[in-house]
């Protein structure tokens, strides 16, 4: 497959993302900004700024993101829960929560069906999209499979590689085998270390429907000028 995508089609495919830790309301700002100029889907953010971005967002199609039990994925399911539906309140679209990583490696599958169930449950309660984040880097090829056999169980919209924070992100390998193995229900999100056009051509042909980025801006503009669009 190649990428053959009208520049508006590939940035609706583009979760615009600001994860930082000493991320500013300057910052949140800008970035809401770029997302309604550039048609961008989601703005990918932690749960403190939902309502601000909620607001700057107003009247745009851009969703708001939160991630949850970022981005280690080692809090309680009670407080993912928690988590999921004060970000709901607050105004978020999507929600992109990390697994519990020790329980999938310690072969508690039960555990991850049942944490997934219970904020699958809460997003499609509310018509929020949900995506499950896996952090690959920590996982072998058979525990990937493991837990996104899970999510083809409980189904939700999307299963996603890695937070950015790990050790490594989003592969092609990676992403191949997670839509193999959920099946075509459910999509893929790519994201962490993608930062150039080039890899995000690879990550589509791969099967990657959404992806997670901060050089959002920098990749439809070089895409634009492949297109002779400059």
């Amino acid at each position: 497959m190649t990428v053959d995508l009208t520049v508006e089609q590939l940035a609706n495919k583009i979760d615009h993302t600001l994860l930082k830790a000493d991320a500013q309301e300057a910052g949140f700002k800008k970035l809401c900004q770029e997302a309604r100029e550039y048609g961008f889907k989601m703005v990918a953010i932690n749960s403190v700024p939902v309502s601000f971005c909620k607001n700057q967002l107003e009247g745009s199609s851009v969703h708001v993101g939160a991630a949850i039990g970022f981005p280690l994925g080692q809090t309680t399911i009670k407080t993912k829960a928690f988590e999921t539906k004060e970000a709901i309140e607050n105004g978020a679209d999507e929600i992109d929560y990390v697994i519990n990583i020790s329980k999938l490696k310690d072969g508690d599958t039960d555990y991850n069906e049942e944490e997934m169930q219970t904020i699958v449950d809460i997003c499609q309660k509310n018509k929020v999209l949900s995506k499950v984040i896996l952090e690959t880097c920590y996982l072998t090829d058979e525990q990937k499979q493991e837990v996104c056999a899970v999510a083809k169980k409980v189904g939700p919209d999307f299963v996603k590689t890695s937070t950015g924070f790990g050790t490594a992100g989003a592969t092609a390998a990676d992403v191949r085998l997670m839509k193999e193995a959920v099946g075509e229900r459910i999509k893929v999100k790519a994201a962490g270390g993608i930062r150039d056009l080039a890899t995000v051509k690879e990550m589509l042909e791969a099967g990657a429907d959404r992806l997670g980025m901060s050089a959002s801006v920098k990749v439809i503009e070089d895409y634009k000028a492949e297109k002779g669009l400059n």
